[in-house]
């Protein structure tokens, strides 16, 4: 475990900075599942590569915490404050699109992410789609037509609160779609990123992983606080029910659609402060490695003063 969260405060190009986001690769090698090959057209239920299993990883791990929590919130807020400026110079810079999926179990802390990360930069240029179950209109298209009207246009951020990958967790495991399908899917899934990876935008998939212990604590919790009950759904408790069908069906997901254009992340999640501090300083090492730069103003404006 590190003693420090990695440092990107120099400049990329620089030795130090360089050092940074090469600790940072070896950082996340270790949570993120092995990639499918390069068609990315891993079956289901096979993983490709090394023997691979989402209980290898643990869900109560602090691999970028230094130890005090105190000190790891800190790090989010000065985070926070830099990716709203890189968000701005990507606004800017109009190369490039940036999709961040979170992904995870009831109370994983999706919503989380999205203020304790996100929730500080200017809405410019910024979106976020909390998915649900498909409309009427949506179910008479196919399954990635109400995903594809989504996805960032140039210069902009989208984060998904859950995703596509939820039409390859819910029905497989449902029994609404058999393996066969749902290794379709797959393949679906893994040439629609890559058709985006292809076009502009850079995909970061986020697993945002749990204890079951720990989601009996926040369901609880959200059952018996007032303010938060709204957000409890009786199907919360059949899901649960679920826990091994669900965690297979993330573990073959996970296996198959790794790909080099659209790798997942394993986020261990039991504590908020570290889910969050993980997730900023990957997206924030994301767009400083892209080398956005503000586009050349008119020259025939130098020198121009108002009068």
């Amino acid at each position: 475990m590190p003693t420090d969260p990695v440092d990107f405060s120099a400049a990329p190009d620089t030795p130090a900075g360089k050092a940074a986001l090469k600790a940072l690769a070896k950082m996340l090698a270790k949570w993120q599942p092995p990639q499918t090959g390069a068609d990315g057209l891993a079956p289901a239920g096979k993983k490709t590569g090394k023997a691979w299993s989402l209980a290898g990883f643990d869900p109560a791990a602090k691999p970028f915490s230094n130890g005090d929590k105190q000190r790891d919130k800190a790090v989010v807020d000065t985070l926070a404050v830099e990716l709203d400026e890189l968000q701005n110079l990507l606004y800017a810079d109009k190369r490039f699109k940036l999709l961040v999926i979170l992904q995870g179990t009831d109370t994983a802390g999706k919503d989380g992410t999205m203020r304790g990360v996100f929730g500080r930069i200017s809405p410019l240029g910024v979106h976020t789609v909390s998915w649900k179950a498909p409309s009427e209109e949506e179910r008479a298209h196919d399954y990635l037509w109400r995903i594809h009207r989504q996805v960032p246009a140039s210069g902009e951020i989208t984060i998904f609160n859950r995703s596509h990958y939820e039409d390859v967790l819910v029905p497989p495991v449902k029994g609404w779609i058999t393996p066969a399908q749902t290794a379709e899917r797959y393949r679906h899934i893994n040439d629609f990123e890559r058709l985006l990876a292809q076009t502009g935008t850079v995909i970061l998939k986020f697993m945002l992983h749990i204890s079951k212990d720990e989601q009996r604590e926040r369901l609880q919790a959200r059952l018996d606080d007032p303010a938060k009950q709204w957000k409890f759904n009786m199907d919360d408790l059949e899901a649960r029910k679920q826990w091994k069908q669900y965690q297979q069906a993330y573990e073959d997901l996970l296996g198959a659609t790794s790909t080099p254009w659209a790798p997942w992340t394993v986020v261990p999640s039991d504590s908020k402060t570290h889910r969050n501090l993980m997730i900023a300083t990957v997206v924030r090492a994301t767009l400083v490695q892209l080398g956005l730069r503000f586009p050349l103003g008119d020259p025939s404006l130098n020198g121009l003063k108002f009068q």
